[in-house]
């Protein structure tokens, strides 16, 4: 078995495992303690529109925190740019597809490059922003760090992997065969990242919008604003 083979096989299988288990874990430690007996009624009744609007209002800056305008600019483009990169490039989607027979229509090759160029960038600076603010830098932990390398590395050995330009000219550039290795390089990376997110601060990717329902739904009840 090849570096390759292991990728595709015992190392996708392995890396999809623990992150579906890692998951299901989270969701168990934010849905396992059921809802206190009240004493008094609910301050709000439904709680659960309390829920959807912690959903959709914390994607916006919280009012009265000083956030810098380039610093937010950076964190919502990098986010938006992983996401097309994810979900919108032809090879991950015929990827998904090759596992699971869902498949839906990509964007255009250059949207995917300017969005990979856009997340990496955003990284950078995200780094940047980490390591030259006194107070980032105070707060930030390994697993601050290590998040942003396993987010990282999977976009540059993507990068990698981009062999020809979008209308190739045959007699200037010709396509040229795929590496077995730096494919499989790009899915270890990405293996790592499947591994490592339910348990680190990545988790937010897929966690988000169910711990803020059911924080929002808390608070609601207890008629506190979030």
């Amino acid at each position: 078995m090849d570096l390759l083979q292991f990728a595709r096989g015992p190392g996708l299988a392995i890396s999809v495992a623990v992150f579906v288990i890692g998951l299901a874990w989270r969701l168990y430690r934010i849905f396992r303690h059921p809802a206190p007996r009240d004493f008094s009624a609910p301050r709000r009744s439904p709680s659960w529109p309390g829920g959807l609007r912690a959903v959709f209002s914390k994607m916006l800056p919280p009012g009265g925190v000083k956030i810098r305008g380039a610093q937010m600019l950076n964190a919502y483009g990098y986010h938006i740019g992983l996401a097309l990169v994810v979900f919108t490039f032809a090879p991950h989607i015929a990827f998904v597809q090759r596992y699971t027979g869902l498949h839906w229509r990509p964007l255009p090759d250059p949207v995917a490059f300017i969005a990979t160029a856009v997340a990496i960038l955003g990284l950078l600076m995200a780094l940047m922003y980490r390591l030259t603010d006194g107070v980032q830098r105070l707060l930030s932990s390994f697993d601050d760090y290590f998040s942003w390398f396993v987010t990282l590395l999977p976009l540059l050995t993507g990068m990698a992997l981009i062999e020809r330009p979008y209308y190739p000219v045959p007699s200037i550039a010709p396509a040229l065969p795929t590496v077995p290795v730096l494919l499989a390089i790009h899915l270890l990376s990405l293996e790592l990242l499947l591994i490592w997110l339910p348990f680190g601060k990545l988790a937010h990717a897929a966690l988000v919008f169910v711990s803020r329902w059911r924080t929002g739904i808390d608070f609601a009840r207890k008629g506190a604003a979030v």
